[in-house]
């Protein structure tokens, strides 16, 4: 089965500031990616590549055997890639509900499913953006994603200055998410959030993977996450198989 998404050797960034440094990976649909890092390590860079919204240098993306390394951002959306931005981009004047409305396209996620995933929203559906918490934000961003229906969904930072409350049901619906089919990468600053709701992880430095494998192994690794991440062992899902640590991940 050829790759759902496939990065060769990608060198890109923004303006002539190289990020990304000839990194490749592999992913196959219905998994769930963390991309890990320190700051300034080339996380949301790799995110922004693949919407389209960097320089690319060199190298390739393809997606479902299609190479897309030149298309634009919104062919990319036609083609069933989702973006969640670090920034939500939330419309103050639109209600909930016209935000779920104003990109829906045919498929399972329509606006009663979204409601279904955050019930937050039902009860905020006739409330403008502008009138929403942080946390409810970024359930209507996620959620306004999900009604273009996609079938990669990337995530940048959507726990980002949440509270802990609302940052433990983000979690649960990226978590049923992903249970219910949808592939996604998820960019997190922390690593127990993000390893916890996914099946793989990479860990980026300078712009390049240095390490890949399974997420339960790395978060049950304790001195190579402190070594990658300056962090301790966390608590993730416990599923089988070894850690790896090649250069390019292919995820079964």
């Amino acid at each position: 089965m050829a790759d759902f998404l496939d990065i060769e050797a990608l060198t890109a960034g923004y303006g002539d500031a190289v990020v990304l440094n000839g990194l490749s990976l592999s992913l196959r649909r219905g998994r769930s990616l963390a991309v890990l890092g320190r700051n300034g390590a080339g996380k949301t860079t790799l995110i922004e590549t693949v919407m389209g919204h960097t320089t690319v240098f060199q190298g390739a993306i393809r997606w479902q055997g299609a190479d897309i390394t030149r298309l634009p951002p919104a062919e990319r959306a036609r083609r069933g890639i989702g973006w969640v931005p670090q920034q939500r981009e939330v419309f103050p004047s639109l209600t909930v509900h016209e935000h779920l409305r104003v990109a829906a396209r045919p498929g399972p996620w329509t606006a009663d499913a979204v409601y279904e995933l955050f019930p937050r929203l039902r009860a905020r559906r006739r409330n403008h953006g502008g009138q929403l918490s942080g946390g409810e934000q970024q359930m209507l961003a996620i959620g306004r994603a999900l009604t273009t229906n996609p079938t990669l969904l990337l995530l940048d930072e959507p726990m980002e200055g949440l509270a802990p409350i609302l940052v433990a049901e983000l979690a649960a619906a990226i978590g049923r998410m992903g249970q219910g089919g949808l592939t996604t990468v998820v960019v997190e600053q922390h690593p127990a959030l993000a390893l916890a709701m996914t099946h793989d992880a990479i860990v980026l430095e300078r712009g390049a993977i240095v390490h890949a494998g399974e997420s339960a192994a790395l978060a049950a690794d304790g001195p190579l996450l402190e070594r990658l991440l300056g962090v301790p062992a966390v608590t993730a899902p416990n599923r089988d198989g070894p850690p790896s640590t090649p250069r390019r991940i292919s995820v079964p």
